[in-house]
C-alpha cells in the first residue's frame, strides 16, 4: 500500500459568527477549500443555560449543498420546511441535501436549556455538482448507535463509518456523491493504517487529543488540527499520542468554478441572484409553525 503524503496542515483559529465563537479550520487564509469540502465549522463546547443560549438559530435557507451536522455533546432540535423534526443527540448525524432549496432551523432543545448542559458539534459545507444543485431537497438523522463501527486489529481505535465505506463495512447515510466520513474515537498507543480512496481529495481533522499521522506529522489542538493529503496513495498511517477524536473525511473533487453568497453554493452569480429571489418568493418553502 502506498501511503498520502501531506499537502498541507492549518490552524483551527477563532472566528466570530454573531454571538457565536466557533473554530473554522476552513476555509482560511491558507486552505481555501478542500474540493468538494467547502466549510468546517467546530463549534462549543459551549455552557448552554437559560441564560446564555446564542446557538438558536432560527428559519434560514440554503441552496445548492449538503449541509451537515455531527453533535459531540448536547441536544438540538432540527425543523425543516420538508416537515422534519426531530431531536439531534451527542453523537448523531444530521445530513441535508439542500438541492434547489431547503429551510431550516437548529438550536437547543427546551428541555436541554432548562437543565443547562455543554453543546459542542461540527458542521460541515458539502458541495453538490452543477448537475444536482437543483434536485429535491432531502434530510436524513442517523443516530449513534445505529452506526456500523471499524475496529482496529489492537483494539484501540474505533472508526465510526458514517458515509460511503471502510473496508467492507458502510455507512448509513446515503450519499449524492462518492464520499467517505469516518467519525475516529482512539486511546493513546493505538495504532492503524486507514485506506484512502485513491481518486479522492481527503482530510483529517483533529476535534481533541493528539496524534502522529505518517511517523512525521503531529497534529494538537495547541498546533495545527487540520491536515489535507495529497492524491497520491491509498492509505496513511496514523499512531495515537493521546485519548483523540478525529473527523476524516474524501470526496472525488468536482474541479467546477464555485460562486457563493451567505447560504448558497452555486456555480454563478446568476445562479446566486435566482437562489435569493426563489427564498424571496417562497419557493424553498416554509417552515412550519
Amino acid at each position: 500500500m502506498k501511503r498520502n503524503t501531506v499537502k498541507s496542515i492549518g490552524r483551527s483559529d477563532f472566528v466570530n459568527m454573531g454571538e457565536i465563537r466557533l473554530r473554522q479550520p476552513i476555509p482560511t487564509s491558507e486552505i481555501e477549500m478542500v474540493d468538494p469540502f467547502i466549510l468546517l465549522h467546530h463549534y462549543g463546547p459551549f455552557d448552554i443555560t437559560e441564560k446564555n443560549n446564542p446557538f438558536d438559530l432560527g428559519p434560514h435557507p440554503h441552496r445548492g449543498f449538503e449541509p451537515i451536522t455531527f453533535l459531540l455533546q448536547g441536544e438540538q432540535l432540527h425543523r425543516d420546511s420538508l416537515g422534519n423534526e426531530s431531536v439531534v443527540k451527542a453523537g448523531d448525524v444530521q445530513w441535508s441535501t439542500a438541492g434547489r432549496g431547503i429551510i431550516h432551523s437548529e438550536g437547543p432543545t427546551k428541555a436541554f436549556v432548562e437543565k443547562g448542559g455543554v453543546l459542542e458539534g461540527i458542521q460541515l459545507w458539502l458541495n453538490l455538482p452543477s448537475n444536482k444543485k437543483m434536485i429535491p431537497a432531502a434530510y436524513q438523522h442517523v443516530k449513534n448507535e445505529d452506526f456500523n463501527v471499524v475496529t482496529s486489529e489492537d483494539g484501540k481505535l474505533s472508526i465510526q463509518v458514517i458515509a460511503g465505506n471502510l473496508m467492507g463495512t458502510y455507512g448509513k447515510i446515503k450519499t449524492q456523491t462518492s464520499v467517505n466520513t469516518y467519525m475516529i474515537s482512539a486511546v493513546k498507543s493505538g495504532r492503524h493504517t486507514i485506506e484512502v480512496e485513491p481518486n479522492h481529495n481527503a482530510l483529517l481533522y483533529l476535534i481533541e487529543g493528539k496524534v502522529s499521522i505518517n511517523g512525521e506529522t503531529v497534529l494538537s489542538k495547541d498546533d495545527n488540527q487540520l491536515l489535507e493529503f495529497n492524491a497520491d496513495g491509498n492509505c496513511f498511517d496514523i499512531e495515537i499520542l493521546g485519548n483523540s477524536k478525529l473527523l476524516f473525511l474524501s470526496g472525488e473533487p468536482f474541479n467546477e468554478k464555485v460562486t457563493s453568497w451567505g447560504p448558497y453554493v452555486m456555480n454563478t452569480q446568476t445562479e446566486i441572484m435566482e437562489a435569493l429571489r426563489d427564498y424571496q418568493n417562497g419557493k424553498m418553502g416554509f417552515l412550519p409553525r
